[in-house]
């Protein structure tokens, strides 16, 4: 048996009403659609459900044991649209994003501290990951990573200035070891390496010598997944490292790294917030791309 929702609900305002007119009023349609409604509805279950008369509607013991039975659901699915509904335009709810770790203006925290400040009744959950994954899949609401990196069917949205990779050590190291004076030579010099997971090869540094790219594949003497156990073993004079110029660059105005072939070392495209192409954005969503996205440049 195939039953009309929108006549369940109708029923209900009758029976509510016990007066077609009233009843239609309510839905804003005209008393004989309501009546046809009901009509139909009867014909459907095959019993009647109302009785008729010139001057009043009442229930048929049908009818009072059916307005028992679904008016309950039907006030939930009536407030259930309006719950879903007031989401359309409150700023409100949770909001999973996926980010990089080397995202450091991004996980720095005021950024993130003054969306929360701006928009309290919004949860942030945020997972520091490195893992290429599907977001949609997942069920987050967007990712931030490298723009080179968001797969082409995503929009994106600039959330940081151009960006830079370096090859950083202690000056400790420098005075006992000397520096390399090519990428190439990388390979005589102790390394801190990083690599996405156990069983994973090292990530390749890379450069960029006469506009042309290429990457050296160290040999590390310590190899892990932690930027900052890196930074540590770095000052700490264990060898040179390599990764973000932002991530680097507190401890390279403190002395406490140098960098190294920066000729070697382009600019590159920087960071993103990325989301599937939706029609209907989320306000959430919506508010937090506003938040974070790059001033245009005039």
């Amino acid at each position: 048996m195939n039953i009309d929702l929108n006549a369940l609900s109708a029923f209900c305002l009758v029976a509510e009403e016990r007066n077609f007119r009233a009843a239609a009023d309510r839905l804003g349609v005209t008393r004989s659609a309501v009546s046809q409604t009901i009509r139909k509805l009867e014909e459907t279950m095959g019993i009647a459900l109302v009785q008729r008369t010139t001057r009043s509607v009442s229930l048929t013991e049908a009818g009072q044991q059916l307005y028992a039975d679904v008016s309950p659901s039907i006030a939930n699915l009536v407030q259930a649209t309006l719950t879903t509904s007031s989401f359309s335009g409150a700023v409100r709810g949770q909001l999973r994003l996926a980010v990089s770790s080397i995202a450091e203006r991004f996980l720095s925290g005021p950024l993130l501290a003054s969306f929360a400040e701006t928009y309290p009744e919004v949860q942030l959950d945020i997972v520091v990951t490195d893992e290429e994954f599907d977001i949609v899949a997942e069920q987050y609401d967007a990712g931030v990573r490298l723009g080179e990196l968001i797969a082409q069917d995503m929009i994106a949205v600039p959330v940081s200035v151009e960006q830079r990779q370096l090859a950083v050590c202690a000056p400790v190291y420098r005075d006992h070891h000397g520096l390399p004076s090519h990428p190439a030579e990388l390979i005589d010099h102790r390394c801190i390496g990083w690599r996405a997971r156990p069983g994973a090869a090292p990530y390749r540094w890379e450069f960029a010598e006469n506009d042309r790219e290429f990457a050296v594949a160290v040999e590390p003497e310590f190899t892990t997944n932690d930027m900052q156990l890196m930074i540590k073993l770095a000052c700490a004079g264990a060898g040179i490292t390599f990764g973000m110029e932002e991530t680097f660059r507190p401890y390279i105005e403190r002395g406490q790294l140098v960098s190294l072939l920066d000729g070697y070392c382009p600019s590159f495209a920087g960071f993103y917030l990325y989301y599937p192409n939706r029609r209907n954005l989320a306000p959430k969503l919506r508010a937090f791309i506003d938040h974070v996205r790059l001033p245009r440049r005039s």
